[in-house]
This record gives C-alpha cells, structure tokens and sequence, in this order.
C-alpha cells in the first residue's frame, strides 16, 4: 500500500507544473528498469526497446496529468508501453512483408548484433518463432511465459478477458510447439 500512497503523491506533485520534473524523474527512477524489461522482452532487440520506450515515456508524460487512479499507476504505465510495443510490432511485420529478405535470418542477425544479448541457439530460435506469432498474441506469451504475470493481471493491463487471454497463449503455445517440433 506504501507504494500506492508515493505513486498518488508523485502524480499529485507531477500536475503541480514546479514540481512536474522532478516528479517525473522519480516516477521514471521507480519504474523505468521494469518497463524496459518488460519491452525488451516484447521487441527483442536494445535499440529497438529503447525507441518504443522513448515514445512510452513521451505518451506517459503527455498523460498523467489527466490520469484518473482508477488503476495502479504501474498498470497505466505497463499499457501504455505494450501497446507502443503492439504497435511497433505490427510496424515491423508490415515492414516484413515488403521485404525478401527471411525475417527469421534478420531477428537472428538483430539479436546477434545486440551487445547485450548472451542468449543460446535455442533461445535464438524461440526468439524468432515469437516473432512469427501475431502481435497480441505475442504480447500474451510473453507476458505469461517470461514475466509469469497471473491471466487477472493481464486482463487489468490490456483490458480483456481472461478467458481471451487464455485463448491467445493456447494458441502462440501451440505454434511455438508446432514449430519446434517440424524442423531440425
């Protein structure tokens, strides 16, 4: 409950315009790294997480003066950036579908080139299974599979039900296993 009572005194001193940095910065302090991992593990690629984050944070500042507490701040912050995921998602399978070259040898390329990525061949080739599936259904396995945040939460964060949810991750899991299944 502590928390909730700082998160309402740093939206309080956010809408008060001389404080509004300094409330921002504590907010991003408490709440960045999360967000980050959240959306890294949705995007893949460093360069990548830190351009949907760039765009969360100017969406989350844009809003939260008008931000009405009806949920946790957290949950209002984690949609905002899985929808700027979705979206840059959906960008990205466009992009793929203009383009000859095989999306799964660049996601591989991406993630090799990533500084931070220490990953094995198989998390390699689930990395790009994932990145197959459709973006909500992306989104879902993920946020079940690596985050193990229980279907309630999910529902409250994206705003559907748990039974939908449910429906997403029994598919992308049955395509995941299709896939690892089918080759090599």
């Amino acid at each position: 409950m502590k928390e909730t009572t700082n998160d309402a005194e740093l939206i309080s001193q956010f809408r008060d315009p001389n404080l509004r940095e300094q409330a921002f910065r504590k907010i991003l302090a408490r709440y960045q790294e999360k967000l980050y991992w959240h959306v890294r593990r949705l995007v893949v690629n460093h360069d990548d997480t830190d351009d949907v984050l760039q765009n969360t944070m100017i969406k989350i500042w844009r809003g939260l003066t008008g931000f009405r507490e009806s949920s946790e701040l957290y949950t209002w912050m984690y949609r905002i950036a899985s929808n700027e995921a979705i979206t840059f998602l959906k960008a990205r399978q466009k992009e793929r579908n203009f383009i000859a070259d095989d999306p799964e040898d660049a996601l591989i390329g991406r993630m090799k080139s990533d500084p931070y990525f220490d990953g094995d061949e198989v998390f390699l080739k689930l990395q790009s299974v994932i990145s197959e599936l459709p973006p909500k259904q992306q989104l879902v396995f993920r946020m079940k599979y690596f985050d193990e945040m229980p279907y309630e939460e999910m529902a409250l964060a994206l705003k559907t039900s748990v039974g939908a949810l449910k429906a997403s991750y029994h598919h992308a899991v049955r395509k995941i296993q299709v896939a690892f299944t089918s080759t090599d």
